[in-house]
């Protein structure tokens, strides 16, 4: 690996490190676009490189959430063990999928995901949680979880939050916070699949976790002194421009 790819791996794992503290997401969703473009990777090789910097980032950001606010262990614990097992076996599957199928399944999520945020955005007078779910209910959004982040080793997080807000009563930074609960044992899992199939690349995951490590606390900071609205708009454009990168990289 030579000096310059060391250097733009540590510079975009900074970047994406602060992104995913903003946005409770571990910064994946652009890392694996980011990756086919800057190395030429294909779709399974960044999602598995892409992993070793989210399981950094994912630990850091959910003990600095849980020192800002305190955390529904309920809620992280059932969210951590239904993602966990269907991550493994949604991996296990993933691993041997075509590479365009995958991407441009992992794009039209994303575009999906920001219509929605849209559209809750726009609709600011509907009750948000008209009546909250308890926490056991949980469970089917580790499930759902765990199934994006196996298929495409990034999505748990992104889901979690507008569904525990919306379903659970719970506020944007805390459901941001327990999105991390979701993936991080999830992450642990995936990468060792990914790994185990050959498709990580230790150096430049390794230089984007370090680069990572240095903004994670930043973004979590500005993610609890932002407004909800401003967090939410600000969240919807990150999934939009992620989904167009993910297709000009196709």
């Amino acid at each position: 690996m030579s000096i310059e790819a060391i250097v733009v791996s540590v510079a975009l794992g900074a970047v994406l490190g602060g992104l995913g503290g903003l946005f409770g997401i571990g910064g994946g969703i652009i890392a694996i676009p980011a990756l086919g473009l800057l190395f030429g990777m294909n779709q399974q090789a960044a999602e598995g490189t892409a992993l070793v910097m989210i399981v950094a980032n994912v630990l850091l950001g959910f003990w600095k959430y849980r020192q800002r606010s305190a955390i529904d262990w309920r809620f992280a614990v059932t969210l951590a063990l239904s993602a966990s097992l269907f991550t493994y076996v949604t991996a296990r599957w993933a691993v041997h999928l075509p590479t365009d199928v995958l991407r441009e399944a992992f794009a039209v999520f994303l575009i999906a995901m920001a219509i929605y945020l849209c559209i809750r955005i726009a609709r600011p007078n509907r009750a948000e949680t008209p009546s909250p779910l308890a926490w056991p209910w949980s469970a089917l959004v580790g499930v759902t979880g765990g199934i994006l982040s196996g298929l495409f080793g990034v999505g748990g997080a992104t889901i979690a939050p507008p569904a525990l807000t919306r379903f659970f009563g719970l506020s944007q930074s805390a459901a941001q916070g327990l999105a991390l609960a979701l993936v991080a044992p999830g992450t642990i899992v995936a990468l060792f699949v990914y790994a185990k199939a050959g498709d990580v690349d230790w150096s430049i995951g390794l230089a984007l976790a370090l680069g990572g490590l240095t903004t994670v606390s930043v973004g979590v900071a500005a993610a609890h002194r932002l407004p909800e609205k401003n967090l939410r708009l600000l969240f919807c454009g990150f999934l939009v421009c992620t989904a167009g990168a993910l297709f000009m990289h196709g």
